[in-house]
C-alpha cells in the first residue's frame, strides 16, 4: 500500500520518475512503523552536543502530543555529523521539571532515513495538563521542554491563550520577539509559514544563510538546522506545543502546486525538489506520523479541539493550489481571478473543511492559514484598485464559496488567522467585501513577520486614504512582531505585539493595538 501511494505521488502529467521512485521507496522502507521501539542499535557516544537543534512539541490533542528532537553534533554538515546508522534515543515525559515523577518513558531509533530526527507520540495522557520532556543519547542529555494536552472534547475551559507568528527570515532580522512571546506564557503557538527562507546567503545582512539557494535534501536539512540553532527560537519551542503549517519559502517562493514562479523549470525536477523540501520539513517539525510525506506529497491540513471553547482548522493553501491568475501580478478582481476552476484548497481539502466546520459545535472556529482573505485594494493612492493574485482575491470564487458556507451554515464565530504579508491587519470579512453594507461573516487577524523585511515602521504614509478605500480593514501596521490571542466563551481578543528593533540585540516588544470580537457579534472593536 505504501509503495502504491509512493508510485502515485511521483506521477505527473503521464511522466514517471523511476529513479526518484526507487530512491524514496528505499528510504520509506527504512523508516520504523508507528510506535516501534528501538531495537539493539549500535552503541554511539558523542564528543560534542548532539542536541544542537533543541527540542520541540506539537500537534497536541486531549490525550497525546508529539515530542521531537534531532541528533546533529555538526548540524550544518551533510548528515549532521552523524553515522549512517540508527542511534538509540531515550525519552522521558514527566509531571515535573525535576523529573521526579516519570509519566512515560521509552527508547526509539533515530535513523539516517529521517535525518536522525525522532517524533515520539506518547498516548493515554491526562487531558488539559502540562508535562515536561527530555531526550538522552550517547551520554548526552537534551534541554528540557514543556508541553501540554488539550481539554477533552466535552470539557468547557474558561480561557485559552495562544500566539500567532510567521515569516522569520534569518538573514533579515533577529528572532528577539520570541523572548516576549515566551514571557507571555501561551498555551499554544501557531506558525503560519515561511519558517525558513530558501535563498542563498547575502553578505552584509544581520546574519548570513549558510550555502546557496537550497534544493537538495542535505541543503534543506542544513538550512533548518541553522534556523533551529537560534536560541530564542529554541526556547520558544521548548515553552509550549506548536501547530505549524507551511507557506512558500519552506519550498520555493510563490510556488503553486507543481508550478514554479520561474520559467523553464521542468515539473519533474520541481517535484524532486519539493520532495526534498517536504521530507526536511517533516524531519524538523513536531508533526504526527500521519503527516509523514510520500515523495512530493504531504498531508498537512488537520484540525484540533480545545474542549467546547474552540476548534482549530490548520490549512494548506500551497500544495493544492492552481497557478496564480493574471501572471501573479497585482490586478483587478477580473474574469481570470473569478474563474471557478481556481483553487487554493483543492477539492479534497475544501470538502474536508466544509464538512468539519458544519459538524463543529464549539464557541469559536479558528482557521489557521497562510494568505490574506480580505479583498484589500493594494493600489497606490489615486490609482485604480488592484489586489494580490497570490492571496485569496486571486481565487475569489472559492473565497466566496467558503464565506458563503460560513454564513449559510451559521458557523459559530469564525476567526481567520493569516501570515505571509509582513504587516499587521485586522479585517472584517463579508461574502462580498466590495459591499460593506452586507453582514459581516467572519473576522481576520493578520500577523506581521517576526523578522522578515528587517525593521518595519510604525507610520504609514497615506494610511487614512488607504483605510478609506478598504472599509473592511480596521487596523494596518508595518512593524515586526506577532499576535497574542486570548479567548474566552464571551470574547476573542487579539493583541498586536510589535518589536522596535530586529537588526540589533536588545529589541523591546510591546503592545501596539488590541481588538476584541464578542461571541455572536462578528465586529472588530477596540479592546
Amino acid at each position: 500500500m505504501k509503495l502504491d501511494k509512493l508510485r502515485t505521488a511521483f506521477q505527473h502529467e503521464g511522466e514517471f520518475s523511476r529513479r526518484l521512485f526507487l530512491a524514496y521507496a528505499a528510504s520509506l522502507a527504512s523508516i520504523p512503523s508507528a510506535g516501534q521501539c528501538a531495537s539493539a542499535a549500535p552503541r554511539h557516544s558523542f564528543t560534542s552536543d548532539p542536541f544542537t537543534c533543541g527540542v520541540a512539541s506539537g500537534d497536541p490533542d486531549h490525550q497525546s502530543v508529539v515530542i521531537w528532537t534531532r541528533l546533529a553534533p555538526k548540524p550544518l554538515e551533510p548528515g549532521g555529523g552523524m553515522p549512517n546508522t540508527p542511534v538509540t534515543v531515550h525519552w522521558e515525559l514527566a509531571a515535573d521539571s525535576a523529573f521526579k515523577t516519570i509519566i512515560q518513558s521509552g527508547k526509539i531509533n533515530a535513523t539516517p532515513a529521517l535525518g536522525h530526527s525522532v517524533h515520539v507520540e506518547p498516548v493515554g495522557l491526562e487531558s488539559n495538563r502540562w508535562y515536561f520532556y527530555r531526550f538522552q543519547s550517547g551520554g548526552a542529555t537534551s534541554p528540557i521542554g514543556r508541553t501540554r494536552t488539550l481539554p477533552a472534547p466535552a470539557d468547557s475551559p474558561e480561557k485559552l491563550r495562544f500566539a500567532v507568528t510567521s515569516c522569520q527570515n534569518y538573514e533579515q532580522g533577529l528572532f528577539t520577539a520570541y523572548q516576549q512571546m515566551a514571557a507571555d506564557d501561551p498555551d499554544l503557538v501557531f506558525h503560519l509559514g515561511d519558517y525558513i527562507y530558501e535563498y542563498s546567503g547575502v553578505d552584509g545582512r544581520v546574519r548570513k544563510h549558510y550555502g546557496p539557494e537550497i534544493e537538495t535534501l542535505d541543503q534543506y536539512r542544513s538550512r533548518y538546522a541553522q534556523y533551529r540553532g537560534d536560541k530564542d527560537l529554541q526556547k520558544m519551542h521548548a515553552t509550549c506545543p506548536w501547530f505549524v503549517t507551511w507557506d512558500d519559502h519552506e519550498f520555493d517562493n510563490n510556488c503553486a502546486n507543481a508550478i514554479s514562479e520561474e520559467k523553464h523549470v521542468k515539473p519533474e525536477n520541481f517535484l524532486i525538489r519539493r520532495a526534498n523540501a517536504y521530507q526536511a520539513y517533516y524531519e524538523m517539525m513536531p508533526l504526527r506520523r500521519s503527516s509523514l510525506p510520500v515523495g512530493p506529497k504531504m498531508t498537512l491540513y488537520r484540525n484540533a479541539h480545545f474542549g467546547t471553547l474552540a476548534d482549530f482548522f490548520v490549512l494548506d493553501t500551497r500544495q493544492y493550489r492552481t497557478d496564480q491568475p493574471n501572471n501573479d501580478r497585482k490586478s483587478p478582481v477580473n474574469r481570470a481571478a473569478l474563474d471557478p476552476r481556481n483553487t487554493l484548497l483543492g477539492l479534497d481539502q475544501r470538502k474536508w473543511l466544509f464538512e468539519s466546520l458544519s459538524s463543529s459545535a464549539t464557541t469559536w472556529n479558528i482557521l489557521a492559514q497562510q494568505v490574506m482573505m480580505a479583498l484589500a485594494d493594494r493600489a497606490r493612492p489615486n490609482s485604480p484598485a488592484v489586489y494580490s493574485m497570490d492571496q485569496w482575491p486571486g481565487y475569489a470564487h472559492e473565497r466566496q464559496l467558503l464565506l458563503k458556507h460560513l454564513h449559510d451554515h451559521k458557523i459559530n464565530n469564525p476567526v481567520v488567522l493569516t501570515g505571509d504579508i509582513h504587516s499587521n491587519w485586522a479585517n472584517e470579512l463579508r461574502v462580498n467585501d466590495f459591499k460593506p453594507e452586507e453582514d459581516i461573516v467572519a473576522t481576520e487577524f493578520v500577523t506581521t513577520s517576526l523578522s522578515s523585511g528587517g525593521n518595519g515602521s510604525s507610520k504609514t504614509d497615506g494610511l487614512n486614504e488607504f483605510l478609506a478605500r478598504n472599509p473592511c480593514t480596521k487596523f494596518f501596521n508595518r512593524e515586526r512582531g506577532y499576535v497574542l490571542c486570548d479567548v474566552t466563551p464571551k470574547t476573542y481578543t487579539a493583541d498586536f505585539k510589535v518589536i522596535d528593533d530586529v537588526l540589533r540585540p536588545g529589541g523591546t516588544t510591546a503592545s501596539r493595538a488590541r481588538f476584541t470580537v464578542e461571541a455572536g457579534i462578528p465586529k472588530i472593536q477596540p479592546a
